[in-house]
């Protein structure tokens, strides 16, 4: 029973087996056909092995127990019946697992997810560790799956209906405490106490003195007990999911009915209907565009200029606000010290208190503890001044936008900085080449655009000038993936890649109201279409003001196309309309009011006044959606984008694209270049050279070219 296999390594301790899961090669473990193969030779061993009670799997992986299944499996299977058969030989070694005759118990620590949390489900004893790096989750939603290794089942009937449908709907992540609380976990223990106690598990399972204590409610028993009581539940959960969802992605709905059959009809038909439905979801064009998503994700997390890099340890944030102190919480997650400055050592502190009160919300979370706390806090360093910057690596400027104040600091950061010191830059349309145009090391200069709040927002976009230094931008890249962002590389250009083609969106919009359209019609057409929030809110958010300055900064380049611009958000940011941020935007803002938000129907006398018009759901969704889309293009016609992923990767991630349509490169393919463009010239017939396609795309119709010919 010592051999050591490719993936298993097994060793004894008494009349237990550890099983060791160490992926060779791999930073994480993936449930893969492989480890599938080589985990049911095991179960043959063990079961024939009279010396031995039971095993105990945990892992050799930093902070890893089982990533998921691996998706490269779903590359060589194209139909419905080949991807549910595939589930259901998952089924197979989960169900052998779950009625082996001696005990199987997994000591979990780190990240355990989608099929490693089936796996564990399956198991007959779940220890989790205390860390918080342990996370447990059935992510494959995200994918525009359904759990399809008994997910669906085992986690209704182990913690409950209600407490599985959110993990099950969201793929949100389940920590130490809530699998305690939940039942999910039989021990919380710490990190190196799992292989001790899975041990004794083994022991006292064999034994038969093991207990699951059933944490459900009185409530929830009671109406999870009957058939009217989960009919109520089934009926709630399917109505917030097509608020939710809007009807666009198909597999929440399929989730619900999948839990809902394995009642109905019993658990072993529930796995045979889940696989079934796994199959069905897995060849639907919204889980492609999803999976390719994924794999995008995970290319922007390498570094092609790894071996460019040079380390960082000292970085240096202007500007304590909203942005310079999220830069700094996801700075201080990898342990990088940084000193975050302002003009007044007031203002610096606001930013640290504003750090350490988000802290202190995953403090009361159990996400972190007390100490971890403070150990990240001890890395922020307020200041006033530059005294400490002659020995910082990287400086991130995040001030006004205003041309005369960044090119100020670039001058400011050079004379007291060191001469391999970066300047990144996070303006969200100034280019980046006019910002270093007086620099002495203009090769050190670079763009680092976070998006708000950084602390959430996935994305970083670095942008690069054609003087920037290789080491430079493989240096920022490492960074952003230090702070845990998914990053893109673009050229430089006003309004880069991001905001440039959210401006004509904007535009789009703006110009529409001009038409005559109801605030409220507009946003609700691009919710349905697939953005999380509507145009005119999302300036309302990031700030009318910002809008403006962001159409100043682009106007020129869009009226040189013929392209028609509204001007009307110049004159709300004149008449002191800044958004959300002075409570005077296109909707009304009460203190504390939780209700829906109200139009602000004073702001139509700005757009022609308070009688509107209704004009058609999918003249909007066309509109505004062909404007982000071609821009897109042009993005990469101009060379501002270096590929069509990272064009995809940074509409969804930065700006909120649908991600069921697979990005504005993967939606062309999807419906058709001849289509697009017929679209395009059709309201370009009406409203003019704005809708003008981009030149490549008719390159591209004439020789049958797609922008991902890889899918």
């Amino acid at each position: 029973m010592n051999k050591k296999k490719d993936i298993l390594q097994v060793e004894t301790v008494g009349n237990v087996a550890i099983i060791t899961l160490d992926t060779p090669g791999e930073k994480v473990n993936k449930l893969n056909e492989k480890l599938i193969d080589e985990f049911s030779d095991f179960l043959d061993k063990l079961e024939s092995d009279n010396s031995l009670d039971g095993a105990l799997l945990i892992s050799e992986k930093e902070n890893n127990f089982i990533a998921g299944a691996d998706i490269e499996m779903f590359k060589t299977r194209e139909t419905a019946e080949e991807l549910s058969e595939l589930s259901w030989r998952g089924h197979e070694v989960l169900l052998r697992i779950e009625n082996f005759p001696k005990p199987i118990v997994v000591g979990i620590h780190g990240s355990c997810m989608g099929g490693g949390t089936e796996l564990a489900l399956a198991s007959h004893y779940r220890i989790v560790s205390d860390h918080n790096s342990t996370k447990i989750g059935l992510p494959e939603v995200n994918l525009g799956l359904l759990p399809g290794m008994g997910g669906t089942q085992r986690l209704p009937r182990l913690i409950g209906i209600q407490k599985a449908l959110p993990y099950l709907l969201t793929g949100k992540n389940m920590y130490s405490y809530q699998a305690r609380r939940t039942g999910f976990a039989d021990e919380v223990v710490h990190q190196y106490a799992i292989k001790e106690a899975g041990i004794q598990a083994v022991r006292k399972l064999k034994n038969g003195k093991v207990s699951h204590p059933d944490k459900r409610s009185v409530l929830e028993k009671t109406l999870e007990s009957n058939a009217l009581g989960r009919s109520i539940i089934f009926d709630q959960a399917r109505k917030r999911t097509q608020s939710e969802t809007k009807g666009n992605y198909p597999a929440p709905p399929k989730i619900i009915d999948s839990v809902e059959y394995g009642y109905k009809n019993g658990f072993e038909k529930g796995l045979k209907n889940e696989s079934k439905l796994f199959g069905e979801l897995a060849v639907t064009p919204e889980s492609r565009a999803l999976v390719q998503l994924f794999f995008a994700m995970n290319d922007s997390k390498k570094n092609p200029l790894q071996k460019k890099k040079r380390d960082m340890k000292r970085v240096g944030v202007l500007g304590a606000g909203l942005m310079g102190s999220g830069i700094t919480e996801v700075s201080i997650e990898d342990g990088l010290h940084v000193w975050l400055k302002d003009q007044k050592i007031e203002n610096a502190m606001k930013g640290e208190n504003t750090i350490r009160q988000n802290l202190d919300k995953k403090v009361s979370k159990h996400i972190l503890s007390g100490f971890e706390r403070d150990e990240k806090m001890s890395l922020v360093h307020p200041t006033e001044t530059y005294d400490a910057f002659d020995d910082i690596d990287l400086v991130i400027e995040a001030v006004f936008e205003n041309l005369d104040l960044k090119k100020k600091i670039v001058k400011q950061v050079e004379e007291v900085c060191g001469e391999d010191a970066i300047f990144a830059s996070n303006t969200s349309s100034l280019p980046i080449s006019e910002i270093a145009t007086e620099a002495k090391r203009p090769e050190n200069i670079v763009g680092m655009h976070y998006f708000s709040p950084v602390q959430k927002m996935p994305l970083l976009e670095i942008i690069k000038t054609d003087k920037t230094a290789d080491w430079v931008v493989a240096t920022a890249f490492d960074i952003g993936l230090r702070q845990g962002k998914n990053v893109i590389v673009v050229n430089d250009g006003p309004g880069f890649y991001t905001t440039r083609i959210l401006a004509p969106f904007i535009n789009e919009a703006l110009l529409l109201l001009e038409e005559g359209a109801k605030i409220e019609d507009l946003d609700n057409a691009m919710k349905e279409f697939g953005f999380p929030v509507g145009p005119v809110a999302l300036l309302d958010e990031v700030g009318i003001d910002v809008g403006a300055h962001v159409a100043d900064t682009l106007s020129n380049k869009f009226e040189e196309r013929g392209a028609k611009t509204s001007k009307k958000s110049k004159q709300l940011v004149n008449d002191n309309y800044l958004g959300r941020k002075n409570k005077r935007g296109f909707y009304k803002y009460e203190e504390g009011s939780k209700k829906k938000k109200e139009v602000n129907e004073e702001i139509y006398t700005y757009f022609g006044g308070k009688s509107r018009k209704s004009i058609d759901r999918k003249e909007i969704q066309d509109r505004l959606s062909l404007m982000m889309i071609n821009e897109a293009v042009l993005c990469l016609q101009e060379n501002i984008l270096q590929n069509p992923s990272d064009g995809d990767l940074g509409a969804i991630l930065g700006l909120g694209f649908p991600p069921f349509l697979g990005g504005p490169f993967r939606y062309i393919d999807r419906i058709g270049v001849e289509t697009f463009i017929n679209k395009m010239e059709s309201y370009r017939t009406e409203f003019g050279d704005r809708f003008k396609p981009a030149d490549v795309l008719t390159e591209m119709k004439s020789k049958g070219i797609l922008f991902h010919p890889e899918d």
